[in-house]
């Protein structure tokens, strides 16, 4: 605990360290070294990484074996049987699956390690994004005989995006089908990275027995017992001699790529000692040149601790990434950072916001400067100052009270009252933003409303927090019929949200058939003119636009610009016709979906000294959209899903004649050890209720994911149908 932290009695500070893990043997009686007894402030000692991987992969039952290993906790427990400590929502335990990100501190050879433990299942994956944004470093997890998988691609995308450096685990190396070298050549050919192999398997599936360490050239040997110290270290297996030699001469020259001095020497005939190795392995991970790769079976208890000596000797500390950029008020970068040091002002990014029965907690990165219970900072995002109340460090859904934390930490707080996802918290006296978050917007909604009337205020409520804490999930209500509608990222992350109501909240409710974010856009570009003019007994309104719709790039939105010249529509006036036209664009023409990717030039036009008003041209514009538009060819696009079914060999028929039937465009198959992956583009309303028949069709064995991909037009049947049930809801209504 930092200096001046009071022990679990004390008043409640909450302290959200990463995933802290600490893989030294632990006393079984006394204090934990988690009890903080000594200042531990040296920032070169922390690690705040992250476990990420595909569903099923093996992340969680990871992070369970380290908190095993580090003792933070004294039994293991397993996610099929929903005991694992990450896993503490009762929807995990049951489906087997991590749905929010869990956190956790531990201690490993004499380091620090905050660790989050992130969902796989791509309707979460918001989950991820939002939890490399604030981690310095993280293990991806694969599996063994599954390899590098469609979520695997999308997160590893994520870490490329946010500069995170990483180790590789490569996983459940116990199961049928299992191959290293494969996986280590597919996160090559698919992930386009680069591998740095620093062990070897001894044996293979059921004859996997441990690994072999390539800068010590020693074997680590586990014995069947599953006690995970429970191992003997050997000298390498005569039969692996030859390739332990040329696996690590391999590791040599690409790690001394970042030490010409060493390299020089190298070619003398001077073998490096193993400290510069690791010091140029280090350099090179945190540069992203290359990622240590490690594997073992963390469900046997075999190859965690080389995975978590690596996560120490070469994942950077808290002091050694970017620093954060800070930006002014609209986004626009100041040329300033927030640089990791306790003595600098406040700069803390809330990233996420969990409500229990203790209240709500904000989790905060503090990326410069220190906070104590009873400070009082400055949100950025509002203006409005926030008290720090009580602070914690968390373990899953377990806390620590913690009286300040400083750079490097990974807190959560109790007692914000107006801060949301993205928000930064800076010093009264000097403040300044971080670079906010960017969540994707929701392709799916139902319709959801309260078997009673009493159960409406509460569901308000409920709603409201459930939004807070998760910024993929949307809610609007319908003005005209009053329905609640939520919207979401797929079935499952609407179906957790229907359960979190029920069970977390209490509230019974009813339910509407999903419905599909459908949009409308056009397809020919228009030239039109249109004039407001308004006198009715005093000022008047009046504003003529010549302007020209045209469509747009997929993805552009809408974009607007003026060709306007000499004074006809004066310059003040221009923000209002946009204005008008941007407003307008949330409804389109055919079947109210918003209309996307079009473009509005402002031509010409005319104005009266008197009569005219930003109100006018703006009025003028939204009724320009309802003439114009319905000339343009408007049509109904739909989402795309990039789809990624697993199958048996067997059934392989099957599945690609369904994914065509459901109007799929199929990309490619990929045969693996134990069965295909097909790859295809579906609409997103040909898939709901897809995993019974794929299972239906497998006999059990199918799995797929699915992520948003983009728009494209509807079949005119298709569209038909959309634009008759847009029709009769506005008719019941």
């Amino acid at each position: 605990m930092r200096a001046g932290a009071s022990p679990p009695a004390a008043a409640p500070i909450v302290h959200f360290p990463f995933l802290t893990l600490s893989c030294r043997p632990v006393r079984a009686s006394g204090p934990s070294p988690l009890d903080r007894e000594t200042p531990m402030t040296d920032l070169s000692n922390y690690r705040n990484i992250g476990i990420f991987a595909h569903v099923d992969a093996g992340k969680t039952t990871t992070t369970e074996r380290i908190l095993k290993l580090t003792g933070k906790i004294h039994k293991t427990g397993e996610v099929h049987d929903g005991e694992a400590t990450t896993d503490f929502m009762a929807q995990e335990q049951e489906r087997g699956i991590t749905i929010q990100s869990a956190a956790t501190s531990c201690e490993w050879d004499k380091h620090r390690l905050n660790i989050i433990d992130t969902p796989g299942h791509v309707d979460f994956t918001i989950e991820v994004y939002r939890s490399l944004k604030v981690l310095d470093g993280g293990v991806g997890v694969f599996c063994g005989s599954g390899g590098v998988e469609p979520q695997s691609e999308t997160n590893w995308r994520y870490a490329n995006e946010s500069e995170v450096a990483r180790v590789i685990f490569v996983n459940k190396l116990d199961r049928m089908g299992a191959d290293f070298y494969r996986v280590v050549k597919q996160v090559k050919e698919v992930l386009a990275a680069r591998p740095l192999v620093m062990v070897l398997p001894i044996g293979t599936e059921d004859d996997y027995r441990g690994i072999v360490d390539l800068l010590t050239e020693k074997a680590w040997i586990w014995d069947d017992s599953g006690n995970p110290e429970a191992y003997t270290i050997e000298d390498v297996p005569a039969d692996m001699k030859d390739d332990v030699a040329k696996w690590r001469e391999e590791l040599v020259e690409t790690a001394l790529e970042m030490d010409d001095a060493a390299m020089e020497k190298y070619f003398d005939g001077e073998v490096p000692d193993i400290d510069t190795l690791k010091a140029a392995i280090r350099k090179g991970t945190i540069a992203l040149e290359w990622f240590p790769t490690y594997c073992g079976s963390a469900f046997k208890n075999k190859g965690i601790q080389p995975m978590l000596n690596g996560v120490v000797d070469f994942l950077p500390d808290p002091t050694q990434v970017k620093p954060q950029p800070e930006v002014d008020l609209e986004g626009n970068e100041t040329g300033e950072f927030a640089i990791v040091d306790p003595s600098r002002p406040l700069r803390a990014l809330a990233f996420k916001i969990m409500d229990d029965k203790y209240g709500a907690l904000t989790f905060i990165r503090i990326y410069s400067g220190k906070i104590a219970r009873g400070d009082t900072v400055m949100n950025t995002f509002t203006g409005k100052n926030e008290r720090i109340g009580r602070i914690v460090e968390m373990n899953a859904d377990d806390r620590i009270e913690l009286e300040s934390a400083q750079a490097g930490d990974i807190v959560a707080v109790l007692g914000m009252k107006n801060v949301q996802t993205g928000h930064t918290l800076a010093d009264l006296k000097n403040p300044a933003t971080l670079e906010p978050m960017v969540f994707p917007d929701p392709v799916i909604s139902i319709a959801v409303a309260p078997k009673d009337k009493a159960g409406n205020e509460k569901m308000g409520v409920a709603i409201g927090k459930m939004v807070a804490e998760d910024p993929s999930f949307r809610v609007m209500t319908d003005e005209e019929s009053g329905e609640t509608i939520l919207m979401g990222m797929g079935e499952l992350h609407l179906d957790i949200k229907i359960d979190i109501l029920k069970r977390t909240h209490g509230i019974e409710v009813e339910v509407g058939k999903p419905q599909v974010a459908y949009r409308e856009t056009i397809t020919q570009t228009i030239e039109d003119t249109y004039t407001h003019k308004k006198q009715s007994g005093g000022s008047g309104q009046y504003g003529r636009i010549d302007y020209t719709i045209e469509p747009g790039e997929p993805g552009t939105g809408f974009e607007f610009e003026s060709k306007v010249t000499g004074g006809n529509v004066p310059r003040e006036y221009w923000p209002a016709v946009e204005k008008g036209f941007k407003t307008s664009m949330h409804e389109g023409v055919l079947a109210g979906y918003p209309l996307l990717d079009f473009r509005v030039v402002l031509n010409d036009g005319a104005f009266h000294a008197v009569d005219s008003s930003a109100l006018a041209f703006e009025i003028a514009a939204k009724a320009a959209y309802r003439q114009t538009i319905p000339k343009a060819g408007p049509q109904i696009i739909e989402p795309i899903m990039k789809v990624d079914v697993f199958t048996p060999d067997d059934h392989v028929g099957d599945v690609i004649g369904d994914l065509n039937r459901r109007r799929g465009m199929i990309g490619g198959q990929e045969p693996g050890p134990t069965g295909v992956r097909i790859k295809a583009d579906v609409p997103l309303s040909e898939m709901f209720g897809y995993i019974g028949d794929l299972r239906t069709m497998t006999s059990g064995r199918g799995q797929f994911s699915m992520e948003f991909s983009h728009y494209l037009p509807c079949p005119k049947n298709v569209a038909d149908v959309v634009i008759k049930e847009a029709q009769e809801r506005k008719a019941a209504k």
